[in-house]
């Protein structure tokens, strides 16, 4: 198990005996399409300037998966009416979907993203999800439930394949000290996606439509699969900088001054398992609330569905509100204490949402998501400090871990149907519970090492205009053998 994948990554010896390239050269070989994940690139100390366009286009695919998961618990609640399933069956929308995020991150997905580099991973995802959103046309034709949850498993193993390669890259492509403030602000464009395929649902795509008419649906992936497949041929050209596990080796080792970084194999690795665990039961609590919202509403409240579905906007316009809020405060806080905040919020909040009836229990639903949105991005981020050369496969566990939401639906479903929609949050509280600890015990055992990283000064200008971390800086200054080891008081740090 610890084993898949070793050999893609470096040795740490034959990382310090290669030349090291510049973060300029890192930058003018952007367009070659594959890179050694063994090699150094330059990327390690990559400026915000540098990293900014990169980061941009990557962002885009937040977007769009976003979008496609918003769309899912519409989905979700139109397959209920027309097809006259159960709330525990429906759950087996998200099961097909977030089911295959347990498959393709620890195995293809992951290999692709060692073996090729990100902009391979980029356009095999970006194709899977075209060819899943293509199979929803005979789907529904057929009126087939077993064909749309197959067409969602092949749409989340391109999510999945998306994600093992957008969020490590995002977190990595840049100075590392706003490595939680870049996955948090790219995450952002990914909660207004989902905010925006609600309302499109409900004002455009199923509007004034027979409810057992899934013809709607046919149209919206049909113009979803153009779009990524077009998406695709664009990051096939696009300027990429590769980040390669070689690349943070030589980062983490840059830093170690500050965060007492030592190598270690990955089966110590335990803040990555702590992380995964933590993940897992974070994704399934956050999809078992999201899966049942809109019936929620609808029993607490006794409003209909489309006024459901309107307050589920309403909650998921909060989660993208979050996610900009909790961007914020990074830049002022630690964002291991920014997690422990609004976790403490998760928790109290979906404890008042099983209590309280009416639009007061709908309000309070509401916050759960408002507080929710930091955690994913967030738990990733700081469960990837420190891995060093196992940077990429660390990341697609933690990826592999949104398969949560593949459980925790189902049952959440299984208890609505059998106690009502306010008992059932129990389901998501337990999940919730599990992923509490893990900021906790962040701020008590992992302090130094988090706060090391976030103190860094590498990819930032010193006073002669030189990148702190790169080669040319080392060169320039000799006595500083890595940048956190001795840094000249003299030198000041310049956000470019």
């Amino acid at each position: 198990m610890f084993s898949f994948g070793k050999k893609e990554e470096p040795e740490l010896v034959a990382v310090s005996n290669q030349r090291r390239p510049s973060n300029v050269e890192a930058m003018n070989q952007q367009h070659r399409k594959s890179v050694s994940n063994k090699g150094l690139t330059g990327a390690s100390a990559l400026t915000v300037k540098q990293s900014i366009f990169p980061i941009t286009l990557v962002t885009i695919l937040f977007f769009l998966w976003g979008f496609a998961y918003g769309l899912l618990d519409v989905l979700n609640a139109k397959f209920q009416n027309s097809l006259g399933i159960t709330a525990a069956k429906s759950g087996g929308l998200q099961g097909a979907y977030f089911g295959a995020y347990l498959i393709g991150p620890p195995t293809y997905s992951g290999w692709i993203v060692r073996k090729f580099g990100y902009r391979w991973t980029f356009i095999a995802g970006l194709c899977i999800y075209g060819v899943g959103a293509l199979m929803f046309w005979p789907s529904a034709v057929y009126r087939s439930f077993g064909g749309f949850c197959g067409s969602l498993f092949i749409v989340g193993s391109g999510l999945s394949t998306l994600e093992t390669s957008a969020n490590p890259f995002i977190a990595t492509c840049g100075p590392p000290r706003l490595s939680e403030l870049r996955l948090e602000i790219s995450q952002s464009f990914q909660a207004i996606g989902s905010v925006m395929a609600p309302l499109l649902a409900s004002r455009v795509f199923f509007k004034e439509t027979d409810p057992t008419d899934l013809s709607s649906v046919q149209w919206t992936y049909l113009g979803i699969a153009a779009f990524v497949f077009l998406l695709a041929v664009v990051f096939l050209f696009a300027p990429i900088p590769e980040v390669t596990d070689a690349d943070m080796a030589l980062q983490a080792e840059q830093c170690s001054g500050l965060t007492g970084y030592v190598e270690k194999p990955l089966k110590k690795q335990y803040k990555l398992f702590f992380g995964v665990v933590a993940q897992f039961c974070y994704v399934g609590a956050q999809v078992g609330v999201a899966a049942v919202f809109i019936k929620y509403a609808v029993e607490s409240a006794g409003i209909s569905d489309a006024a459901g579905s309107d307050r589920y906007a309403i909650g998921q316009g909060l989660f993208a509100i979050g996610r900009f809020a909790a961007a914020g405060l990074m830049m002022i806080m630690k964002p291991r204490w920014v997690l422990l905040a609004f976790m403490t919020g998760v928790m109290i909040f979906i404890c008042c949402s099983m209590g309280i009836k009416g639009e007061g229990g709908v309000a309070m639903l509401s916050l759960v998501l408002f507080f929710e949105s930091c955690v994913f991005p967030t738990i990733f981020t700081l469960s990837i400090r420190g891995l060093g050369r196992h940077t990429k496969r660390g990341s697609s566990w933690i990826v592999a871990s949104v398969s949560g939401g593949a459980l925790f639906p189902s049952l959440t479903g299984l208890v609505a149907d059998h106690k009502g929609y306010h008992i059932a949050m129990c389901v998501p509280l337990v999940g919730f519970t599990v992923a509490f600890a893990f900021p906790i015990y962040l701020n008590t055992l992992c302090a130094q090492e988090l706060d090391g990283f976030r103190e860094t000064k590498i990819g930032y200008y010193d006073e002669d205009g030189l990148a702190i971390g790169d080669i040319q800086h080392e060169e320039r200054r000799p006595s500083v053998v890595h940048e956190e080891k001795g840094i000249s008081p003299l030198e000041k740090e310049v956000a470019y």
